[in-house]
């Protein structure tokens, strides 16, 4: 099983676009998670750096610049979405990657908290 990094500056760019309302309470993660096609699009506007910071996890092992690195992304390269938070606490919880399933709590709970 992967070993996972928290990604402080992800997040950190979290908690900035829960701040700035840039935030959906209601979507269908399954449906709106960034897919193969919307992440190569990203990357060929953006940098590494940038695409790192919707990730709140970085792969042990993995080399940095490659989506392998990469993990538990929060939303959709523009906002940050409830449900993906909620999908980042449940895996992380699931597969006891501690550091990122608190974060993502921390996370969900700033977001209900700004949001009402």
């Amino acid at each position: 099983m992967a070993a996972y990094a928290l990604n402080e500056a992800a997040v950190a760019r979290a908690r900035a676009l829960i701040d700035a309302r840039q935030y959906v309470l209601d979507s269908d993660w399954g449906a709106t998670q960034p897919d193969a096609t919307a992440q190569n699009a990203y990357l060929e506007q953006h940098s590494w750096d940038e695409y790192a910071a919707w990730h709140l996890g970085l792969t042990e092992g993995a080399a940095d610049e490659t989506k392998a690195r990469y993990a538990f992304v929060y939303g959709d390269f523009r906002r940050v979405h409830r449900s993906g938070l909620i999908a980042c606490v449940y895996r992380a919880a699931e597969w006891r990657h501690k550091a990122v399933e608190l974060a993502a709590h921390d996370l969900l709970q700033q977001l209900d908290e700004v949001s009402g």
